[in-house]
């Protein structure tokens, strides 16, 4: 199963198909879980919305159909009474409470459009994670923790203002996130959990699955050096800060990682 983290980590941005390597992911905490029943969940979604969304051309035609079938059909609504239950960043047992993040449930709703050969990204809305539909000449936003509701411009706008409180300039620019930053998104949901929780190690072993996912990534690569700096393993941070090194060109933060490989010794 680890070899599957360590295959996303290998393989192209393009060939990584986002459910499926969220289930890969979740599978590592489920060895016992049978993979089948969620593998073939997800393509009833996608033959449904095959069916649904026959003759569907625009995007507002498609967002409705991936609505009615992933949030009416199927049941996959955002868990508002328990957000932060791990759970909801864990696909399986989002499948299997019909429950999640916004994220994960973005998941679902990307992947499905994408089977049918449809436009859709995750967007990165500061505090919150939309879907888009469609190319740029035409797309709409949905939001798949309120069911597939459309996000109309206003929307959007109260939530980038939303995200910048005070005498801060307002947040202007959302965008898509690539498949490896959806996935480190999912990951980190839960490792910020697991450490608010007292569980540092739940929260490094997630750390150390982002950087074999995502190995570009550098802010994973600190927060598991970190970690293991706090669990006494100095070997282990070196080697951490380290591969950090190897990939950020961020002139600050080289110094920054530097200095705390000085000051990184061994008791």
């Amino acid at each position: 199963m680890l070899e599957d983290v360590i295959r996303l980590g290998l393989v192209d941005e393009d060939e990584i198909v986002l459910d499926e390597a969220a289930l890969s992911l979740a599978r590592l905490d489920h060895p016992d879980v049978d993979e089948g029943p969620y593998h073939r969940l997800l393509e009833a979604v996608a033959v449904r919305l095959e069916t649904i969304g026959e003759g569907a051309a625009t995007a507002h035609e498609r967002a409705a159909a991936l609505s009615s079938v992933l949030a009416d059909a199927f049941g996959f609504a955002g868990d508002q009474a328990t957000y932060d239950d791990p759970a909801n960043a864990d696909l399986i047992r989002v499948i299997d409470r019909r429950r999640g993040l916004p994220v994960s449930l973005s998941i679902l709703y990307v992947s499905a459009a994408r089977r049918l050969g449809w436009a859709a990204n995750v967007l990165d809305v500061p505090g919150h994670v939309l879907v888009l539909v469609g190319d740029a000449s035409a797309p709409v936003i949905v939001d798949p923790f309120r069911g597939g509701a459309l996000v109309e411009p206003e929307d959007l706008g109260a939530l980038l203002m939303a995200a910048s409180p005070g005498p801060s300039p307002a947040v202007r620019h959302v965008a898509a996130m690539p498949n490896r930053a959806v996935l480190v998104r999912l990951l980190l949901n839960q490792a910020i959990r697991a450490e608010r929780s007292g569980k540092g190690r739940r929260a490094l072993e997630l750390y150390t699955r982002m950087t074999m996912m995502a190995p570009d990534h550098g802010p994973a690569w600190w927060e598991r050096a970190r970690l293991e700096g706090i669990d006494g393993d100095v070997a282990a941070a070196r080697n951490s800060l380290t591969s950090l090194l190897e990939v950020t060109r961020d002139p600050e933060l080289r110094a920054r990682v530097a200095e705390t490989l000085t000051a990184l010794v061994a008791p």
